[in-house]
C-alpha cells in the first residue's frame, strides 16, 4: 500500500535533499515526487511505501515535522496495486 504525503518546505539550499534523505533512510521507497513553487515555498507531494511491513506512516510523519522549514500538511493512503 502506498502513503501521499503533502509537506510545504522552505526553499532553502539543501532543504529537498534533507527531506528525502530522512524518507529514505526511514526505509521507505519514494514511488513518486510532485513539486511546485510558491514564492518562499515549494509544495511537495510524495508517494511513498515502507520497505517492510514494519514500518509505521505516523512515526515518519513526526520525523518529518521536525525537519527545519517543513511544515507537513497531510497525508492519504491510496490503493496501490499488489506486487
Amino acid at each position: 500500500m502506498s502513503n501521499t504525503i503533502h509537506i510545504q518546505i522552505d526553499r532553502a539550499d539543501g532543504s529537498l535533499q534533507r527531506l528525502i534523505g530522512l524518507v529514505e533512510r526511514r526505509g521507505f521507497h519514494i514511488d513518486g515526487i510532485n513539486m511546485a513553487d510558491e514564492g518562499a515555498f515549494r509544495r511537495i507531494s510524495l508517494t511513498i511505501r515502507g520497505r517492510d511491513a514494519g514500518r509505521c506512516m505516523e512515526n515518519l510523519g513526526r520525523q518529518i515535522d521536525r525537519l527545519f522549514g517543513v511544515r507537513r500538511i497531510g497525508n492519504d493512503i491510496i490503493q496501490s496495486e499488489a506486487a
